[in-house]
């Protein structure tokens, strides 16, 4: 049938036929790890040089990775981790690094579940036998924790698992399976653990128990965020490959660079700029990107994710933005900590929540600060202290929009709170 004859190849055949500046725009994907990480080299010596006794045999240290989102932490991890296997493999020692994401994997029954599989899958393919795998529910995770302990003895060598966005599973499910995975050396005899956590808040280990920490922290490494101009070189090393060649216009790269320097060193979001300008200039069937690509790209990205990151909120969360967006009601730009606090309780009384305690609703508010949902800062007042101030940008009304497509907080009940009295009470 030719493509004439097929409606569906008659809607795609315009878009198949378009210029295309692109020569592999999966390089700008955050999956993606070059071969060269640009500006990481410190970074990389430090975790290579911990794990290098892996090699001899022995069990490295535990690390903690700290920086923010897009500073590069797993892919530094994940290239040290593909060089250490390769190295392990030409001198035939065993080491086996398994990578899991804990914003997925948040229960201790998965992890080890999802670790032993791992092993077990690894162990099946190298000597050719059928996989004997643990299901994700249903097993006493104490069977489980045997299971793995047992696949592990008798793989030998030495295990790294690398935990990111270990902070995840530390709020979903508390401290015990770090607890369990940095002691299970001592019920090992012929195979080794080292632990790898990956966090961008810096906080978490608020929430250890003082001996899971000491365990855990063992080595820690701090990824500063990259600049405008390490950001500059970034992407223009993925760019080499990911575009044709004079698909980009001179100012591109150092817009998209800057506009990411002032998210906190983001290399991630500069590569969604970069990927998101070149997809829209490849619509527009343009053979050049342009800044204006660069700042349409921006514009969507930031409504996109605004919205994403509000919808997936909990309910507590949602409560507390809630309660802000209240005071931008009563004209207030600017709030504090406290107003926030009180509007709060009378949001969570309402919907019948359980009321959180004020360092909780802090640590809330720290959070929507993180994701760049509100902007905070600490302010002195003197005699009277410090205190957190906070205000929105722009888009209050996508994320009453976004805040009200919740059932629970389109709540006519809602309508019952007070607003001349808050006015008074905050005037």
């Amino acid at each position: 049938m030719s493509d004439e004859e097929s409606p569906s190849m008659g809607l795609f055949k315009k878009f198949l036929h378009n210029t295309s500046i692109f020569k592999n725009r999966e390089v700008l994907r955050h999956s993606y790890c070059p071969n060269v990480l640009p500006h990481r080299k410190p970074q990389i010596d430090s975790i290579a040089s911990i794990l290098a006794s892996s090699l001899r045999d022995e069990t490295p240290s535990n690390i903690l990775i700290y920086g923010k989102t897009g500073t590069g932490k797993t892919a530094c991890v994940r290239y040290v981790g593909r060089e250490l296997e390769n190295a392990s493999s030409e001198m035939g020692t065993a080491c086996h690094v398994i990578h899991l994401n804990c914003e997925v994997i948040d229960t201790q029954y998965r992890v080890l579940a999802q670790i032993a599989n791992y092993l077990d899958d690894s162990d099946a393919r190298a000597s050719d036998r059928p996989r004997t795998s643990i299901p994700m529910t249903g097993w006493p995770t104490d069977q489980v924790y045997a299971e793995l302990k047992n696949q592990m003895e008798a793989m030998g060598g030495v295990h790294v698992i690398v935990l990111d966005e270990i902070d995840k599973l530390v709020k979903k499910s508390g401290d015990e399976t770090l607890y369990n995975l940095t002691r299970i050396n001592s019920d090992l005899k012929d195979s080794k653990v080292s632990i790898i956590g990956i966090s961008n808040d810096l906080r978490f280990t608020d929430f250890l128990d003082p001996r899971v920490l000491s365990s855990l922290s063992e080595e820690e490494i701090v990824f500063p965020p990259y600049n405008a101009m390490q950001l500059v070189d970034i992407l223009q090393q993925r760019a080499d490959v990911a575009f044709v060649a004079g698909a980009l216009d001179d100012g591109v790269i150092p817009l998209c660079a800057a506009l990411a320097a002032q998210e906190h060193g983001d290399a991630r979001r500069a590569l969604d700029l970069l990927r998101v300008s070149g997809e829209l200039a490849e619509r527009e069937n343009t053979d050049r990107v342009a800044e204006t690509n660069v700042r349409a790209a921006m514009q969507r990205i930031e409504t996109d994710s605004l919205i994403e990151c509000v919808s997936t909120l909990p309910t507590q969360s949602k409560a507390v933005l809630y309660s802000m967006l209240f005071l931008t009601k009563l004209n207030k730009d600017v709030f504090t900590t406290g107003e926030v606090a009180q509007v709060y309780r009378e949001v969570a009384r309402i919907l019948d929540l359980d009321v959180l305690t004020h360092r909780r609703i802090t640590d809330l508010i720290s959070e929507l600060n993180m994701l760049g949902v509100i902007n905070a800062r600490v302010v002195s007042r003197g005699r009277y202290g410090r205190t957190k101030e906070m205000s929105f940008g722009t888009g209050t009304k996508k994320i009453w929009d976004t805040l009200l497509k919740d059932t629970r907080l389109n709540d006519e009940r809602l309508n019952e709170i007070d607003t001349a009295r808050f006015k008074t009470l905050f005037r």
